[in-house]
This record gives C-alpha cells, structure tokens and sequence, in this order.
C-alpha cells in the first residue's frame, strides 16, 4: 500500500488535533480565570525582579560617581544597635592592634569597602556569602572596629547561616 501524501496526513493530523483541543474547551474554560490571574501575578513579579536588580547595578554605579554620605546620628536601625560589651572597651588597649589593622588588607571582592556609608554596604551585603562576610567583620574590627558595622555583619552572618 502506498503513503498518502504528506499534506494529506498533515491535514488528518490538525483535524484530530482541533477535535481534541474542541473537547477539552469546556474544562479549560473553567480554569481560565484563575490560570490568567496565576500568569499576570508571575509576570508582576518577574518585572519587580528585574527593576529590583537595575535599581542595585545603577546603585552600585552611581555610589562610584557620588561621595559616600554619612547617616544622620538621628537615622538609626534597630539591627543597628549593638550593646557594648567589655571586650570592645578593652580592645583600645591591645598592644598587638597596631600590627593587625597593617597586616590587614581591604578584601578584594569589595575594594571600596572603605568609603562605603553603612547604607551601601547593607545593600551589598546580600551578595556575600558567609566566608566573604567573616572576612568583612575580621577586616573591620582590625581597622575602624565600628560598632554598626561590626554589629551589622555580625547579624547578617548568623542570618546566612541560618538560611543555610
């Protein structure tokens, strides 16, 4: 038996098709309000995730052009604030401080890290994993030793590690 032409076939082949799809209509229509409602949603958020993310490029580009601004002494967080503790008191009088805040060099990954306002760098600390905070906070505390600072990416390691 000879093949029926191929435009024949593909032809029986839309017909099954469209017969299948023409059955199938009245469940689909059932489900079209809550899948379109379902698709709009997903598409919102895929442009909130998109604006999200230029937003922080253009952050990170723009914070090279300005000058790094200091937050008011009014301005602060909740996850700012950071109790004093004895060793922070003491940590002035540590004969070997000198030597460390030498040893020390600004971690590559963030090169700037030094002329970042608290505010840039809590937007940059999303991006770091726990190895790369660490060295932040060794950094910080053999240099500048800010207690925001400290107690900030003391925090966002324990939350890292706790999503981890």
């Amino acid at each position: 038996m000879k093949p029926l032409p191929l435009g024949v076939r593909i032809a029986a082949g839309l017909a099954v098709t469209a017969l299948e799809q023409a059955r199938r209509l009245p469940q689909q229509l059932a489900g079209l309000p809550l899948t379109v409602v379902s698709e709009a949603m997903q598409l919102s958020m895929r442009v909130q995730q998109h604006v999200t993310e230029l937003a922080i490029k253009g952050d990170d580009v723009l914070s090279g052009l300005r000058p790094a601004e200091e937050e008011p002494e009014w301005a602060t967080f909740d996850e700012d604030e950071t109790p004093v503790t004895t060793s922070q008191e003491t940590a002035a009088d540590d004969p070997w401080e000198e030597e460390e805040r030498a040893l020390a060099e600004v971690p590559e990954f963030l090169p700037m890290y030094d002329e970042l306002s608290i505010a840039q760098l809590r937007a940059r600390l999303r991006n770091l994993d726990v190895e790369q905070l660490e060295e932040l906070l060794r950094y910080e505390k053999a240099h500048e030793s800010r207690p925001e600072f400290v107690g900030m990416l003391n925090r966002r390691i324990a939350t890292v590690k706790a999503q981890s």
